[in-house]
């Protein structure tokens, strides 16, 4: 029933218009984010059959480049997926809860999945496929690159750049494994 006028709008229906706002941009992010994987796999194995085509192994030093972007963008929506259920779990649904008095917690599942049992082992796991993409992936062709004839001075340093920026981004994925 749409609201005519604003003596029928209460703190309850704006919380929870709020509510699904959020459960909307988060249905979202996720969405972008899981498909990120499939992006820089596909962008890494493409570089990588290119290269093998032409012979040309400096091509192979934009595989940490195209890692280091999409990898940061990967966390950036990982935080604000994160961020949203905290939000709800810890001040949108108490709130709520206040308001409607309800017994036991308002948006049970955002608590509940939490403590799942497995939740650690698929959260560490999760970890170790984003290490493998954004960490490993592109410093296996790093390597590749300096094992390769056309190593030039200049390349080599802007791949140890490259080398320290992933350390960075392994570091933010490290420190995130546990929430």
């Amino acid at each position: 029933m749409p609201v005519n006028s604003t003596d029928d709008v209460t703190e309850s229906t704006i919380l929870l218009a709020e509510y699904d706002r959020l459960k909307e941009e988060q249905k979202t992010r996720i969405g972008f984010r899981d498909n990120l994987l499939y992006v820089t796999l596909a962008a890494a194995t493409g570089v990588v059959a290119i290269t093998a085509q032409s012979g040309e192994f400096r091509l192979l030093l934009s595989v940490p480049a195209v890692c280091l972007i999409l990898g940061w963008t990967y966390l950036v929506n990982d935080e604000k997926i994160s961020a949203i259920g905290c939000y709800v779990r810890d001040r949108l649904g108490p709130r709520l809860g206040e308001l409607t008095s309800a017994h036991g917690a308002v948006f049970g599942w955002e608590v509940y999945h939490c403590n799942v049992a497995g939740r650690t082992v698929r959260k560490r796991l999760q970890t170790a496929v984003d290490l493998f993409t954004y960490l490993v992936l592109p410093l296996v062709c790093t390597c590749a690159f300096w094992c390769s004839p056309c190593v030039q001075p200049l390349l080599v340093l802007a791949s140890l750049g490259q080398t320290l920026a992933l350390a960075v981004l392994a570091w933010q994925f490290l420190r995130r494994t546990d929430r």
